[in-house]
């Protein structure tokens, strides 16, 4: 029997994909906010598309601020969408 593969939801398009193929970001218990591509760091998770465009939407929606229920200053946007191009999606 094949192993069920988790799904989570992005939070830029909101729809539900496959655990591996999302990117996790992540808030660390002292509040730093980075994409986690292996899905390990501690803290509180979301999960974006490996798409610029859904971070976009993200951002727009202020869905990330919502899951981490606290506001996310520009510069913490910028690092994410720099580190959003750096990474390179498993496919």
């Amino acid at each position: 029997m094949p192993k069920k593969m988790p799904m989570r939801q992005c939070v830029g398009c909101r729809e539900m994909k496959e655990k591996r193929s999302l990117i996790r970001v992540v808030r660390s218990p002292e509040g730093a906010v980075s994409l986690d591509s292996k899905g390990k760091l501690p803290g509180r998770g979301a999960y974006v598309c490996p798409d610029p465009a859904c971070l976009k939407r993200a951002r727009k929606s202020r869905a990330l601020e919502r899951a981490f229920s606290a506001p996310l200053p520009p510069e913490v946007w910028e690092a994410l969408e720099g580190q959003m191009e750096e990474v390179e999606p498993d496919g």
